[in-house]
């Protein structure tokens, strides 16, 4: 017996690159009839793009106020996700959040839904789920691959495990293939202190990972079989079921619609329509990677030697007095013509989709890969946290990427090297072959109709497996 209409509940981590991910997928399950309430803070909410009118009553946007800390200096104020404030505060809102248990236990008890969906941090959920018997699924933001690779640092069973440090340097186990998808030497001991050390909180995202992992009853990814089948099937440490839910691709909204976008747009456009077809770089590193003066400085050094049309978003830095001090001198005249530089936020979904864009330098953030390979646009990958080193590898793996060159001991990189990395994916001969397969990547990425046939049977799951009430 299945259920016709089902009430989901989203309980996502207070980051965009989760926020978002849960929007598009509360978006995607309600336009097949499901009912969705989506939990997070108020200033969170207010940053998500507006509902579509027809879609409104199908998704309860819930706002808790995220309590305030005791040491008031610890967390600033309205600081309600990782993109307002630097890392080391992080530990502070992954406190503050936590205290969102009660609030959020008195409306899932009073709401009684059907599934709770939720993300890696709130651990707290699982207990809640227990207690009033309603079936929890954990939503990933990785790739297969990515959740294969943390697989093996499941140590349960082993009888001799190995260190931590050497699994992180090590591809997971594939059966008949070979994977290439591992951390390199530097970036694993800022990993270890994300992932693994002790925090304000009590409790690390490596221990909240596996108390929701154990909790759930099934893992959702935002991935389809027709990009990662072979790590989809591959043998693995995760016993519970994998659901690939599509690549839960964003609406079709015109860039006029976005109050935020109107300011800026027409001087975007106008440079954008001057340039010729698949000629220009768009270069993103997203709302949360904080730069060093020298890691921009080298970037901005690449473009230049690179000769290439570029159109470059770049976040103002910390170190940063101004807008100027945030390039390198004279670098707006040494480009001037062939570059725009914006600083601030940008409709990126809106400039990757113009016809004169061919490429994309980028930290292979996966929601960011798949924005880009839905046009066909070619890769370059300088990752920089996360799981941002495996997407890279990944897609290297898959011949859609170059990831630029670095000094394997401390992660330095030049901007001889993105220069290089950019020439070989844009013009030269040697990357002919990575372009094609970049455009014919755009087949599976852009297909719509067979991404929304995933969320469809992942529907058809949530009514067939949950409780019957």
């Amino acid at each position: 017996m299945k259920k016709d209409s089902i009430h989901v509940v989203m309980v996502p981590w207070l980051a965009f690159g989760h926020l978002q991910p849960f929007f598009q997928l509360s978006i995607a399950l309600s336009k097949e009839k499901v009912h969705v309430s989506f939990l997070s803070t108020p200033r969170n909410i207010k940053r998500l793009p507006k509902l579509p009118p027809n879609l409104e009553p199908l998704v309860n946007l819930v706002e808790f106020p995220l309590p305030s800390l005791d040491d008031k200096s610890l967390l600033p104020k309205d600081a309600e996700a990782t993109l307002d404030i630097p890392a080391d505060k992080v530990q502070y809102l992954t406190v503050a959040y936590d205290l969102l248990q009660q609030p959020i236990k008195h409306f899932i008890t009073r709401e009684k839904p059907d599934w709770i969906i939720v993300d890696f941090s709130p651990y707290w959920i699982a207990e809640i789920a227990r207690d009033l018997d309603i079936p929890m699924l954990q939503f990933s933001m990785f790739t297969a691959a990515t959740l294969l690779f943390f697989g093996q640092l499941d140590h349960e069973g082993q009888e001799e495990p190995k260190p931590l440090h050497e699994l992180l340097l090590s591809p997971p186990p594939c059966g008949d293939f070979k994977s290439t998808v591992a951390y390199k030497k530097y970036e694993v001991a800022e990993l270890f202190a994300a992932i693994a050390a002790e925090n304000a909180s009590g409790k690390s995202s490596m221990e909240r990972e596996a108390i929701m992992g154990k909790a759930s009853r099934a893992m959702a990814l935002r991935t389809c079989a027709e990009f990662e089948n072979e790590y989809l099937v591959s043998p693995r440490n995760y016993k519970k079921p994998l659901i690939p839910i599509g690549l839960l691709l964003p609406g079709e909204l015109p860039v006029g619609e976005n109050d935020l976008a109107l300011p800026q747009w027409q001087k975007m456009s106008k440079w954008l329509d001057e340039q010729k077809p698949r000629s220009v770089v768009f270069v993103g590193f997203g709302s949360e990677c904080r730069f060093t003066k020298n890691q921009v400085y080298e970037i901005a050094n690449g473009l230049q030697l690179s000769e290439l049309p570029f159109f470059w978003i770049l976040q103002k830095p910390s170190w940063a007095l101004n807008d100027v001090d945030a390039l390198p001198s004279g670098f707006g005249a040494a480009t001037e013509g062939r570059g725009f530089v914006h600083i601030g936020w940008a409709p990126q979904k809106e400039i990757l989709a113009h016809p004169s864009i061919g490429g994309s330098l980028f930290h292979a953030g996966w929601g960011s890969a798949i924005e880009t390979l839905r046009y066909g646009h070619v890769l370059v990958v300088l990752p920089f946290v996360f799981d941002q080193g495996l997407n890279a590898r990944l897609l290297v793996e898959k011949g859609v990427a170059i990831e630029v060159k670095r000094n394997e001991e401390d992660g330095s990189f030049s901007g001889k090297d993105i220069a290089m990395s950019l020439r070989e994916a844009m013009v030269l001969e040697e990357g002919e072959e990575l372009r094609a397969r970049a455009r014919k990547a755009a087949a599976i990425f852009g297909d719509r109709k067979l991404q929304d046939s995933y969320v469809r049977n992942f529907v058809e799951y949530l009514k067939s497996n949950g409780n019957l009430r």
